[in-house]
């Protein structure tokens, strides 16, 4: 791209200590992404394929794409993409995804089968993107590029756009020796004990997946560990997640069980997780890289001694990334002059707001280096320990519930009810499909537990799902018969679980999945009660 950037691959490569990878045959893509060139694309969409696309904005249909008024596309398939935070309906400023040849076999763009058109409104600089998939590169880590383009839909401006390329085989190809193994969607908040969707490979297969859960998940350390090493490529683990605690990245798979991806490669049949939707970074300078991790493979993994020692050797190796960090904000100084002239054609308040949005990243950008600085010479703080039930054996969590949504326009907080009352409220809306739910972890012993809440219902229908129906209680990853519908007054509700670890972080779920209506979970109800241990016969 310029010298600068080679310089900055060349220094973080020695630093690092990163083995070479293989040269591969330079292609389209790389002149596309390298030149720096922020193309103007126009999409049209027919009449008939709108009123398609609004039925169903999951689900591609067919446009035409005119690139800088000479290079036409047609055929392409479009989709909306998004999740409750960047997810723009078509009338408005909507986050897309276009697949070249979805319609047009063999058609690609620029060398690209399918790539993005993030709308970037959780990053007014239009640089995290960037900025972060080049660190995570850097360091080993396989991440999509990115760069710009300015884009119409149907004649109307919707000004600029970060282009980002998609996880298909051409991206796989790029960064594993074959493309045939399976890669799975993270989805919406789900860890990897929900029924991830599968994109590439054997479709009703998922051995994979399940052999990474069970590794996880088995009672005995030694055999756990070895288990583990058999399904993850630990090294790379480490790397991906030192790089996501370190960019601030709350909303990944490490914080948050979000925003990635997971790619078995058929060499060894080894889990390699991808970093995704990192438009929301560096936003809390003094973010902790040494606290537990909640997602179930990074809390495992952290609970090795030997691999968490490693963890702070590796982030004391990927330093020099972010401290000093003059290096990041002169990345983001070129970034910023890349897109002045685009976003002052667009209006020129927007790009003396995009200066001064950018002059704040710096300042986080800076403040970050010298938190690391400070934390990768910190002592490890004392391992999380279960909490304590009380003397009849119950466990009262009113507090620390957040909200999860599958379902962009289900509405859930917190409301008044009768008193002081308050209520942990899940409405269904407009679409009329309603997955949405409070959750909150907790650390456990090997036991039973119940799960023990209030519930009450307004209108809320009964319906057919593999995890359950109407409002109701479980844990995460699995399925429950419990189930509250209609409109009821308060009403007890169960769900009985078993911890077969010595020690686990579940995630508690109060969940309202309807077509219809809304529930109302009482906080002060919310508690767990422990069973009593029964010994085998004979001891």
């Amino acid at each position: 791209m310029n010298g600068f950037v080679s310089c900055l691959i060349l220094f973080t490569g020695l630093v690092l200590g990163q083995d070479a990878k293989p040269v591969r045959e330079p292609d389209a893509s790389d002149d596309f992404f390298k030149k720096g060139a922020i193309p103007q694309l126009r999409i049209q969409v027919t009449e008939s394929e709108l009123e398609k696309l609004k039925a169903d904005n999951r689900a591609y249909v067919r446009c035409t794409v005119v690139e800088n008024r000479k290079t036409t596309y047609k055929n392409v398939g479009i989709k909306l993409k998004g999740a409750a935070g960047s997810f723009r309906e078509w009338d408005d400023r909507p986050a897309l995804t276009l697949n070249s040849n979805k319609f047009h076999k063999g058609q690609t763009f620029h060398g690209l089968d399918k790539f993005h058109l993030n709308n970037s409104v959780q990053d007014e600089t239009f640089t995290h993107e960037w900025l972060c998939e080049e660190l995570l590169r850097e360091a080993g880590v396989p991440a999509t590029r990115v760069t710009h383009a300015r884009v119409w839909v149907n004649d109307r401006d919707l000004g600029l756009y970060v282009l980002k390329e998609g996880f298909d085989k051409t991206f796989l190809q790029r960064h594993f020796e074959s493309s045939a193994g399976s890669l799975y969607d993270g989805g919406f908040v789900q860890d990897i004990d929900a029924e991830l969707e599968k994109d590439s490979g054997k479709e009703d297969d998922r051995t994979d997946l399940i052999a990474l859960l069970d590794a996880c998940r088995e009672p005995d350390l030694e055999q756990r560990w070895r288990r583990i090493e058999e399904t993850l490529d630990v090294e790379a683990f480490i790397t991906f997640m030192a790089l996501e605690l370190m960019t601030g990245h709350w909303d990944g798979y490490t914080q948050n069980k979000n925003n990635y991806r997971i790619y078995f490669n058929p060499a060894d049949n080894r889990a390699h997780f991808l970093p995704h939707g990192m438009d929301q970074m560096f936003g809390d300078p003094n973010a902790s890289i040494l606290h537990e991790p909640g997602a179930i493979v990074s809390s495992t993994v952290m609970h090795n001694p030997a691999w968490r020692a490693r963890y702070r050797e590796r982030v004391r190796e990927l330093l020099p990334l972010f401290d000093p960090p003059t290096r990041l904000n002169k990345r983001v100084d070129f970034l910023r002059r890349r897109l002045q002239p685009v976003l002052a054609a667009i209006d020129p308040q927007l790009s003396r707001d995009h200066a001064e949005r950018v002059k704040e990243f710096k300042e986080r950008l800076t403040a970050r280096a010298a938190s690391l600085k400070e934390q990768s010479v910190q002592e490890d703080p004392a391992p999380p320990t279960p909490p304590v039930f009380d003397e009849n054996g119950n466990l009262f969590l009113p507090d620390d519930w957040f909200p999860a949504m599958e379902s962009e326009d289900a509405v859930v907080e917190v409301v008044d009810l009768d008193g002081e009352q308050k209520g942990l409220s899940i409405q269904c809306g407009p679409s009329g499909h309603c997955v949405a739910s409070w959750r909150r972890g907790v650390l456990l012993e090997k036991g039973t537990y119940i799960l023990h809440a209030r519930v009450k219902t307004k209108d809320v229908s009964k319906i057919e799902d593999e995890r359950g129906s109407a409002a109701g209680l479980r844990i995460s990853g699995s399925t429950r018969t419990n189930t509250v519908h209609g409109t009821t007054d308060w009403k007890p509700l169960e769900f009985e679980f078993t911890i077969e670890e010595d020690v686990r972080e579940v995630v508690l779920v109060a969940e309202l999945r309807t077509t219809s209506g809304q529930a109302w979970f009482d906080p002060e109800s919310l508690h767990l009660s422990r069973k009593p241990m029964v010994e085998a016969p004979g001891k």
